[in-house]
């Protein structure tokens, strides 16, 4: 089994948001043939607390205009690691602190990773 089409277009949306606020190491992985809860895995990193609820918030709003909301956001309070859970994705967006420590990518090396458009940048120091 592979993502969807639907879950493609909010992987893609995702990514471009996040590239638009400046987020690191942008990836996706389509996690379909491994989790029957979800299609896709987004994941971005942020140097600091402020730019991680900003990429939240923009990832939000960007969905939000092609009609999808989140079931659930958690993290939010401490702005270190936001989850988002769309049902079809799941976005994480992390501090680069987290993001080392936890290294998602290796959990879920095995999956394929999605190809993100060329105008998703990931603006890594």
């Amino acid at each position: 089994m592979t993502a969807t089409d639907h879950a493609l277009k909010l992987v893609v949306a995702a990514a471009r948001a996040a590239s638009d606020k400046l987020a690191q190491q942008i990836i996706a992985f389509d996690v379909s043939d491994e989790l029957a809860i979800t299609d896709a895995f987004v994941i971005a990193s942020a140097t600091n607390d402020r730019q991680v609820k900003s990429i939240v918030d923009e990832i939000e709003d960007r969905l939000r205009e092609i009609g999808s909301k989140p079931l659930r956001r958690e993290g939010e309070r401490d702005g270190r690691w936001v989850l988002i859970d769309y049902g079809e994705i799941v976005v994480h967006v992390q501090h680069e602190e987290e993001r080392q420590f936890y290294a998602l990518e290796r959990l879920w090396r095995d999956c394929p990773t999605i190809d993100l458009p060329a105008d998703v940048v990931s603006h890594d120091r």
